[in-house]
């Protein structure tokens, strides 16, 4: 259904354009939603008036001309373009609709007839869950070649495959993204797709078109690595799994989920006749260099880099009151949330098919053994020792340097072990218990 602020605007839009003898027409996604049954993100609106007629009619309204090369009017928060050619509207608008990206974003509809304009079958293609560009596919790449990783989103969206053409086209054209191509572009392409109820469909379609390796080469080279003797999946496979475990709510925990397990591809070794992937989660650097390169933020990349070094830290039924505090002084030392860290876990254990999913019960265990940990308000972090650094200086004689940190460190591990030793007596006497050379 659509927004009632938004049908009255868009009501409003399309009298006004009718009252003064121009057609104007709904396009585009809203149209292809609406025939999905689902709600429109926004609404974009195509006139065979011209931009300036577009200003003049919407005078005392909020309008916005933005755009050099293919200006567009937004009027109330509404984007509207100008289908109008300088030489012959007499076609409008499939003149306008043959130059969109795919088949099911070339529809149009009409208001005032309540019919829908599907010049190329749009319609049909939607039925049949499939992905076509609309009239010649080369064209319409060589016009935006990110438009190839839309038709993989878009592959996503719809749960349905490439046209055969496309996927050609596509797999003959795939070098056209190491050109001119803005990386923020890739990247809004990206966490659209990461918004998807599969985003396993969007990475799936981006390694059958040979685009994967062109932005994430991290997680292309472990296409057909074996999970190894404790799992029943490949690396890339599992990969997928865990990402689509993950809640939509969190994208970039999600891509997380996609890239955690990305540098085994760099610690496989074979020991003994069994393939190991010992300190995996510490091989980050080809995913940092993916994720810089396509214009993530440095929060961002902190994020999921910190996510997958501490993806297996164990935390079990057996997990010790000791052990617990040391996951969270990690966690906190990395600035993760635990919950973030609990929902890694969940999903690390459900894309393998090697094992069963964790029960609630289980979660339940695993969170209590945390909380008991946290009500003790036990120091996670060294600045929570109830110790400074001017205290460790008048009792130990120590110069200020780098061997204040060691001592810090050093009690913040034996804090760690005993919790009720995070007070100024006992910790005045382990540092004048210490022999330090002054």
């Amino acid at each position: 259904m659509i927004h009632q602020k938004s049908k009255e605007t868009i009501r409003f839009i399309l009298d006004r354009f009718k009252k003064n003898g121009f057609q104007a027409y709904i396009v585009g996604g809203a149209v292809r939603d609406i025939i999905l049954q689902r709600t429109p993100d926004d609404f974009d609106i195509l006139t065979n008036a011209s931009i300036k007629e577009i200003q003049s009619l919407f005078l005392g309204q909020k309008v916005k001309t933005v755009g050099k090369s293919f200006p567009v009017c937004i009027v109330d928060g509404v984007e509207i373009s100008s289908g109008r050619s300088a030489f012959d509207i007499s076609d409008f608008p499939e003149s306008d609709l043959a130059k969109r990206d795919f088949t099911i974003n070339a529809m149009a509809y009409d208001s005032i007839t309540k019919k829908i304009i599907d010049p190329f079958n749009g319609k049909k293609d939607l039925e049949d869950a499939i992905i076509r560009f609309t009239r010649d596919p080369e064209k319409r790449i060589h016009e935006d070649p990110v438009r190839m990783i839309r038709a993989c989103r878009f592959v996503a969206m719809i749960d349905g495959p490439l046209s055969l053409s496309s996927l050609e086209v596509i797999l003959g054209n795939k070098d056209l993204l190491d050109r001119s191509v803005a990386k923020e572009r890739i990247h809004h392409e990206v966490m659209k797709a990461l918004g998807l109820e599969r985003p396993s469909l969007f990475f799936k379609a981006l390694k059958k078109t040979g685009l994967l390796v062109k932005i994430f080469p991290s997680l292309d080279r472990c296409r057909g690595l074996d999970g190894g003797p404790h799992h029943g999946e490949t690396v890339f496979d599992h990969s997928m799994l865990v990402g689509d475990a993950l809640s939509p709510r969190f994208p970039i925990l999600r891509l997380a989920g996609f890239l955690h397990d990305a540098g085994k591809f760099d610690a496989a070794k074979t020991n003994e006749g069994k393939l190991t992937f010992a300190g995996h989660e510490n091989h980050t650097r080809p995913i940092v260099h993916d994720l810089t390169t396509l214009r993530f933020s440095a929060k961002d990349i902190t994020y999921i880099t910190s996510l997958i070094k501490t993806h297996m830290r164990p935390l079990t039924d057996q997990t010790t009151p000791k052990a617990a505090r040391r996951l969270l002084a990690v966690l906190d030392k990395h600035g993760l949330d635990y919950r973030d860290f609990m929902r890694m876990r969940i999903a690390d254990k459900k894309g393998n098919l090697a094992k069963r999913p964790y029960t609630i019960s289980e979660i339940r265990i695993r969170l209590k053994k945390l909380f008991l940990e946290m009500a003790e308000r036990s120091a996670f972090q060294m600045n929570r020792l109830e110790i400074t650094g001017n205290d460790i200086i008048q009792l130990t004689g120590v110069v200020p340097g780098p061997d204040i940190g060691k001592i810090k460190q050093m009690l913040f591990e034996k804090v760690l072990d005993d919790p009720e030793l995070n007070n100024y007596n006992d910790l005045k006497q382990i540092c004048r218990s210490l022999k330090i050379r002054k």
